[in-house]
């Protein structure tokens, strides 16, 4: 019985979601954790366009900067995590922290780009209503200090 590669357990067993696109943004890799938190299992996502997890509202700007990416061999975040706004296989749309890589070749050539993923819903939430408070707040202590 071979034994698994270690990159294999790695990506398999990432708690957060690893997904890989060729060039023309197709999904060639997708973890079990992609599977969680998007709602696609692996046979659903495989071969599929990025499309399925972008929201129909990001997707021009999404690719204008995917395939300027790919073209340049630079993404814009320089390995930064940056939170959006992704859709699940139901439809629904939540917020993920994502970080990208573009993937090259031994020769050097952009082969595709990976994105490490995370679910933030909860925690944006939570950070929403603290500044909305925080607001509130704010605007009943400036009413005070007028009185």
């Amino acid at each position: 019985m071979a034994e698994t590669p270690l990159s294999q357990l790695l990506v398999d067993q990432s708690p957060d979601a690893i997904i890989y696109a060729g060039k023309d943004g197709t999904i060639q890799v997708w973890n079990a954790a992609a599977a969680i938190i998007f709602g696609f299992s692996g046979e659903d996502a495989l071969g599929k366009s990025l499309d399925i997890i972008i929201p129909e509202q990001f997707r021009e700007a999404h690719w204008a900067g995917f395939d300027k990416a790919i073209e340049t061999g630079v993404t814009k975040l320089g390995g930064q995590a940056l939170p959006t706004r992704a859709q699940k296989a139901s439809g629904e749309t939540f917020y993920i922290e994502v970080s990208f890589a573009l993937v090259r070749d031994d020769s050097g050539a952009v082969t595709g780009a990976l994105a490490n993923a995370r679910d933030i819903t909860e925690r944006f939430e939570q950070e929403r209503t603290n500044r909305r408070r925080l607001r509130e707040l704010e605007a009943q202590v400036k009413e005070a200090a007028a009185s």
